[in-house]
């Protein structure tokens, strides 16, 4: 996991506080709601924000007395300061980490309101794989068993890797291009297009696999887990955010409380929204939201890549199909 000080997680916090200032400090939790599927918040102004539940990671939630010190402050959670929990984002504790990346992303919808970034184009109701470019002969690998990208990506014919830990979460049909999380520096160097998982936040993982990609490669970061202040990730190369609007938080938090996943709550009390670099294209929000290609590469506009984003020579690496 990254240091505190380098992580996504942590910058999006110091810049949530750059935003809203002594603001942030009357913001409150009101209601918290950790599910099955995903973890949600509802604040004091209004915002939503959902997180996966990394129920995978507690090994010791098998019993109430040891899974008790997996949870973060049970039934005092509403009226706690939103600054407070947020720092728990920065907990290497998965429920505690889950609610706390509930809580930032909660904050970065209200941020966004606040302060749109100005090389980022909001485009509502767009799926994020619509919005990734895949050029024909593109080596694409997922990172984690995102079943949504899976299914369209088989469905469009296009051959793919998938990074993922627990080979169980896939269908026998995928398992051809399973490969274990563990291979990512001998994969992801190949990639043309990286469509990683926001989950990866939550295990701690996002920062080292990005760093992983090649400049000039098309990176989409996507799921209920990204956030709507994109500074940090646009920082390490990331062009598309895959976020969710919370359209109804009391419904929303209804829903998780009762088992509920993207499938129940997409189209009711929430809505997926994209948000892109506008250097993908001036009419991000139109019908095609994909490069020419003779546009800019998005790379241009990325931070330096640091030594572990140049090529490796990695005794993993493998040959990626092409589409």
């Amino acid at each position: 996991m990254p240091s505190e000080q380098s992580s996504i997680l942590a910058e999006t916090i110091a810049t949530i506080g750059a935003v809203l200032g002594p603001e942030l400090d009357t913001i409150l939790v009101e209601r918290a709601v950790v599910g099955l599927f995903f973890t949600g918040v509802k604040l004091s102004n209004g915002s939503a924000g959902g997180c996966a539940t990394p129920l995978k990671s507690i090994p010791e939630a098998v019993c109430c007395p040891s899974s008790a010190r997996a949870m973060p402050f049970p039934g005092k959670l509403a009226g706690r300061r939103a600054a407070d929990l947020a720092g728990e984002a920065l907990s290497g504790t998965g429920i505690r980490r889950a609610v706390g990346i509930a809580v930032v992303n909660a904050l970065a919808d209200y941020c966004w309101r606040r302060r749109p970034h100005p090389d980022v184009e909001l485009c509502p109701g767009i799926d994020a794989l619509d919005a990734t470019e895949i050029r024909n002969g593109d080596r694409i690998v997922v990172v984690g068993a995102f079943v949504p990208f899976l299914k369209e990506l088989k469905r469009r014919g296009h051959p793919y890797l998938v990074l993922e830990q627990d080979p169980a979460t896939l269908k026998a049909d995928e398992l051809p291009f399973f490969r274990p999380a563990e291979q990512a520096p001998g994969i992801l160097p190949q990639a043309d297009v990286a469509l990683i998982t926001g989950s990866t936040l939550v295990n701690g993982t996002l920062e080292n696999l990005l760093a992983l990609v090649r400049p000039e490669a098309r990176v989409t970061v996507v799921g209920p887990t990204v956030g709507m202040l994109p500074d940090a990730f646009l920082a390490r190369g990331a062009d598309i955010l895959g976020c969710v609007e919370i359209t109804a938080p009391d419904a929303f938090l209804d829903l998780l409380a009762e088992g509920g996943s993207g499938y129940h709550f997409f189209g009711r009390s929430a809505q997926k929204l994209v948000l892109a670099r506008r250097a993908l294209g001036s009419t991000a929000c139109g019908a095609n939201l994909k490069l020419g290609t003779g546009d800019p590469s998005p790379a241009s506009l990325r931070s330096a890549p640091s030594p572990a984003m140049r090529e490796r020579g990695d005794p993993a690496r493998q040959s990626l199909p092409r589409t």
